[in-house]
């Protein structure tokens, strides 16, 4: 695996690959665990040749703070990726990516109303930012395929969208969320967990399953309600929002008929940390 830390060091590191048919990409902020490694063997299994970018993008980050406490484990991430099969580790500077005068950080994208909601609202700027880096990458690697797992499902159905209306010549594959054995979405952000907090976590996950035996039973607003109680009910969680949403607008729904695709999704604090999970629920 060549590192590359410079644009540059990449382009050497592309080139030295050869003629390549199907190049993946996996765009990632490191802190990588399971969940990151079932998007990157899928890549490996699937291309030619893979890049897995590790950068923290401070664009994406409404909270300095979190920004500033995001997990950064270049090290350990290099050891994961090293055996997996990837060709080139791209982790570049913050100059490399939004070079001073160029204007790349400050460009407004067109996110077909997807944003309104969910996180939306919540972390402003963030899609935007989000978008910033995502082209970015895509325009320096130059990929066939990029991996997005659906944990983000919001920002999968943003990318999906501007890959369309910006004509990028790609496909994004969807990965489903991979979990812990106890059920909890795999994330970066759980390494910053205490351990009352990470014993506490699943219980996120064991709440929103339950809304799948509530379509049609009961009210959107009474599932919504009931969920949102039983993880309140943990003295360690405490909601954000629980949203249950047109799965292809993200648009909030009232009633279980107004879209053939439903999912919840929802945020929870740990205090300080904020997980983010969803489930299908028709």
């Amino acid at each position: 695996m060549i590192i590359a830390k410079t644009l540059e060091e990449f382009d050497n590191a592309l080139g030295s690959l050869g003629k390549v048919g199907k190049l993946g990409l996996v765009p990632t902020m490191g802190a990588l665990h399971e969940g990151h490694m079932t998007l990157i063997r899928r890549a490996v299994a699937e291309c030619d040749a893979v890049v897995v970018s590790d950068f923290v993008n401070p664009t994406q980050f409404n909270n300095q703070n979190d920004f500033n406490t995001y997990p950064r484990t270049l090290e350990a991430d290099c050891a994961l990726l090293e055996p997996a099969g990837v060709n080139i580790l791209l982790c570049p500077r913050v100059i490399d990516m939004y070079p001073e005068g160029s204007g790349l950080d400050t460009r407004t994208f067109d996110l077909g109303g997807l944003d309104q909601y969910g996180e939306g609202p919540r972390r402003p700027g963030h899609f935007n930012g989000m978008a910033q880096i995502v082209t970015r990458l895509f325009d320096i690697v130059k990929p066939d395929l990029a991996y997005f797992g659906e944990k983000d499902f919001q920002q999968l159905a943003i990318i999906e969208y501007f890959v369309k209306n910006l004509n990028y010549p790609l496909t994004i594959v969807r990965c489903p969320i991979a979990r812990a054995a106890d059920g909890l979405a795999l994330s970066s952000r759980n390494k910053l967990l205490t351990a009352g907090q990470r014993a506490a976590a699943p219980h996120i996950y064991a709440a929103i399953s339950k809304a799948v035996d509530m379509v049609g039973k009961v009210s959107v607003a009474d599932a919504i309600k009931t969920v949102t109680d039983d993880i309140d009910s943990d003295s360690h969680l405490e909601t954000e929002y629980v949203e249950i949403i047109n799965a292809l607008t993200l648009e909030p729904v009232t009633d279980w008929s107004q879209a053939e695709h439903i999912q919840l999704s929802c945020a929870v604090y740990a205090r300080p940390v904020r997980l983010i999970d969803n489930i299908k629920l028709k």
